[in-house]
């Protein structure tokens, strides 16, 4: 999404991340994978996640997926290259909810949601191309 950021700006939409982990983990993140040209809010207690009916993939389905996509080939690695990203992937695996599933929900300036995107497993985003389209839906 941070390449294609002037494309949501564009159409009068504000990026906002909603992670969750907690304020210090983030800034980890954004110390490994920065900058990122749009705010990354947490939600440690993951209240907005199960508000909004965010789904938390048992830990066997996921490791299962990941495990097939290796050995057919749809995923090519687990891990990045750079060492000290791939050191905070696997402090993460380990400290973090990575089960939780995210979504993609865009509002209204006032608040009102105009579409929404659930995940259903980690392969299961809304393409950025398919959002777009639904923004300028709805600004028709």
């Amino acid at each position: 999404m941070r390449e294609r950021i002037s494309e949501w700006e564009s159409r009068g939409f504000q990026v906002i991340v909603v992670a969750p982990s907690k304020g210090t983990f983030i800034n980890q993140f954004l110390e490994q994978f920065g900058p990122f040209p749009f705010p990354i809010l947490g939600d440690p207690s993951r209240e907005a996640y199960r508000g909004m009916g965010h789904k938390t993939m048992p830990k066997w389905k996921l490791l299962s997926k990941a495990a097939f996509g290796f050995i057919t080939g749809k995923v090519k690695r687990f891990f990045p290259d750079n060492e000290k990203q791939k050191e905070f992937v696997m402090k993460s695996m380990k400290t973090q909810d990575v089960y939780i599933q995210g979504g993609t929900w865009p509002f209204s300036p006032q608040g009102k949601i105009l579409w929404k995107h659930i995940d259903e497993s980690p392969e299961d985003h809304a393409k950025i191309n398919d959002v777009l389209k639904k923004m300028d839906e709805v600004k028709a």
